[in-house]
């Protein structure tokens, strides 16, 4: 199953172990499990970084060390052993040390701090934002199923409902199409002005709305916003978001291959104070690199990435009130932006005589 994804994982590993000297390396993050695996979900709570079920891939085996709880779903659903991972099983009630077992007297990596083991938390973040043909599919299915979603939830909003509710709604349409929504945020009216990451409370919904889901399938995760606005919207509005649409096009339109990230970023930097609005960069993260992280890393003005075909980046610049947010994959020729659905209002930006279509506000009658 998979046998030319897993194979091209399994031979970068043995590249990155020869390259740094090492004979193993231990893979604990949830993002890292789903990546060697093809997609296997090695997590139980949707919150966790590090799952109850880890990989470690040696010169001899790939082995999948887990418990008596975890290990019959493993094996029956995921299929593992069927992708020639050997389970090691630990009594879930007693604490057998597995890892030092099977690296006795090996120099062994990790996916992050782990004792006795070397750090190689970049490289193996490395290796996941390069996408093989397989995770582009499997992510364009998943990015157009966070779209349809989240845009269907919204075009359910009603004044009355509260934050609360509107997220039910999110995520409703999220689990329906296979999606595990890891993370929803929900604000209606003054909140969507005050806050950046507002967590869903009981506020009724009156006039304005703003939605966001992260969605997760086969490991990958897809990022997009939408705004809704009932009845008329206001002139100062409709200016920050074709402001922050424009933003967004640049950054959109700068991720191409080979070039920094940092310069992308000082593109947007610079497009925010044209369009008049130069402090706003600093209230909230823009994005970055995305894939089995929602971002595998975050962009600055001095982050030293280079952007390559088949990575995946989400990008989510704000003005105060406003925003917009759409998971893209890097083409050969262009971007393909994979949470459109073709079916939301859209404001066209050019650049560089390229129309980029970015998400408007949804107007809706009274």
């Amino acid at each position: 199953m998979q046998t030319e994804e897993l194979y091209i994982k399994h031979s970068r590993v043995r590249a990155l172990l020869r390259r740094e000297g090492l004979d193993a390396l231990l893979l604990r993050r949830v993002s890292s499990f789903a990546w060697f695996t093809g997609g296997a979900a090695g997590y139980v709570t949707t919150n966790c970084e590090i799952g109850p079920s880890s990989i470690l891939i040696t010169p001899d085996a790939k082995y999948v060390i887990t418990d008596t709880i975890e290990a019959p779903r493993l094996r029956e659903e995921e299929k593992l052993e069927e992708k020639g991972f050997i389970l090691r099983i630990a009594p879930w009630y007693e604490s057998q040390d597995v890892v030092a077992q099977l690296t006795s007297g090996l120099r062994v990596g990790c996916d992050g701090p782990y004792p006795g083991m070397v750090d190689l938390s970049a490289s193996v973040s490395s290796l996941r934002r390069s996408l093989l043909r397989q995770e582009v599919v499997r992510f364009g299915v998943l990015g157009r199923a966070c779209g349809s979603a989240l845009e269907k939830a919204a075009r359910s909003v009603t004044p009355g409902l509260t934050e609360y509710e509107i997220s039910s709604l999110v995520a409703q349409e999220a689990w329906a199409r296979g999606i595990t929504p890891i993370l929803i945020l929900v604000a209606v009216d003054q909140r969507v002005f005050d806050f950046r990451h507002p967590l869903p409370t009981d506020m009724p919904l009156q006039r304005y709305a703003m939605l966001v889901l992260c969605g997760r399938n086969w490991g990958l995760i897809a990022s997009c916003t939408r705004l809704v606005h009932f009845g008329p919207l206001p002139a100062d509005l409709k200016r920050k978001q074709e402001s922050v649409a424009r933003v967004d096009a640049t950054l959109i339109a700068g991720t191409r291959p080979g070039v920094r990230v940092a310069d992308i970023f000082g593109a947007a930097v610079q497009t925010y104070a044209a369009e008049g609005y130069p402090e706003e960069w600093t209230l909230h993260h823009q994005g970055g690199c995305a894939g089995y992280e929602g971002r595998e890393c975050k962009a600055t003005l001095e982050c030293a990435e280079v952007v390559h075909q088949g990575e995946a980046f989400a990008w989510n610049p704000s003005i105060t009130g406003t925003k917009s947010e759409d998971t893209i994959i890097v083409g050969s020729d262009e971007n393909e932006i994979i949470t459109a659905t073709g079916a939301w209002p859209t404001i066209a930006v050019e650049i560089n005589g390229r129309t980029i279509l970015r998400p408007a506000v949804l107007e809706l009658p009274l």
